[in-house]
């Protein structure tokens, strides 16, 4: 199932503007996700699509070749997962699962089939006849996940399912996710403000600020590619690099001099903290503030680079000790220069 969104927006009475006009094509079993700090209208855009909220004039929202836009949200046969499961309570696993088949009033031995699908698939059988209130957050969610896959709705919407998970189990299910969408081979759409988990689970991320989408591509391209200095920051947390630019050199604070890709007039620089390297020979001289031990390496904060601290990865046995002067390498090809204004393209 294709879903479109032509011109879709949202004005609260109040003139609150949620999302201003958005077009979005997600292709038959893509996975998108919709990344964004609070308030950037990811889950306002999510809504419509589900009927939740009922768009702006001018908006229209296609499943398919069926104009949906004005179909009320139980016609629309969509999957919905929440971050609060939205479980029953007094039903079983088994029961919670088939509810939604039980409402589509299908024949009983369709819905035991299915239901006995779902739970191999999302390993619940060994929990399928107990209640929802004796699992634990991770079991639960498997169940809501369950739930919504066994109706086999046109379009799955999950807005923030993992979030209310500790973080261990948080990336485990994220996996999990990820391959039971791609099973199932349902189109979903996948609200987050976790750059992680849209990197990890989705086909395409859609980056949004402010009511707009700022940028779409696959993780791999936001990541290395970046349009602009909110995409590069927001995702993989580039770091800005200031200083005076003079032709395709950047004069950084403590007046040492770093090479550019080009002229960077005009631009702001950013870096990846794995591009900034601890070596014996930099040109560009950093103090150490801070040592971070992450287990496979160290993080590494540095003044001096720039007017805020700057962070490298660390990889050697043992991390230069804070208040040391260090030697930074930053290879050119890895900086990019950004303009603000492409924000506002």
């Amino acid at each position: 199932m294709t879903l479109t969104l032509r011109s879709g927006s949202k004005t609260y009475p109040d003139g609150t503007v949620a999302l201003t006009p958005t077009d979005l094509h997600v292709k038959p079993g893509e996975i998108i996700s919709l990344l964004g700090p609070p308030g950037c209208g990811k889950t306002t855009l999510l809504r419509l699509v589900a009927g939740l909220e009922r768009p702006d004039k001018g908006s229209e929202i296609w499943f398919g070749e069926d104009n949906v836009t004005h179909l009320p949200v139980e016609k629309r046969k969509v999957g919905m997962v929440f971050q609060s499961y939205a479980l029953f309570p007094n039903m079983s696993v088994r029961r919670n699962i088939g509810y939604g088949l039980k409402m589509q009033k299908l024949p009983v031995e369709e819905i035991d089939r299915r239901v006995a699908e779902v739970l191999a698939l999302c390993q619940l059988e060994p929990y399928a006849d107990r209640s929802v209130t004796a699992l634990s957050g991770g079991q639960r969610q498997r169940v809501a996940l369950a739930r919504a896959f066994a109706p086999r709705p046109r379009i799955l919407l999950l807005d923030e399912p993992l979030s209310a998970l500790d973080a261990a189990l948080r990336d485990r299910l994220r996996d999990e996710l990820a391959g039971l969408l791609r099973t199932f081979g349902i189109t979903a759409i996948f609200v987050t403000h976790d750059q992680d988990e849209a990197m990890a689970i989705a086909d395409r991320v859609v980056v949004m600020s402010h009511g707009r989408i700022v940028q779409t591509g696959t993780p791999e391209e936001l990541y290395r590619n970046p349009n602009s200095p909110f995409v590069a920051s927001f995702v993989g947390q580039a770091m800005e690099i200031d200083g005076r630019i003079e032709g395709n050199r950047l004069v950084t604070p403590a007046g040492e001099t770093l090479c550019l890709p080009r002229s960077g007039i005009g631009s702001t620089v950013f870096v990846r903290a794995e591009d900034v390297r601890i070596t014996d020979d930099g040109p560009l001289s950093a103090r150490v503030e801070s040592v971070t031990f992450l287990g496979t390496h160290y993080r590494v904060g540095l003044a001096g680079i720039a007017s805020r601290t700057i962070f490298a990865l660390y990889a050697g046995k043992s991390a230069p000790a804070v208040a040391s002067t260090v030697r930074i390498t930053i290879d050119p090809a890895t900086l990019m220069l950004l303009s603000a204004k492409d924000e506002m393209k």
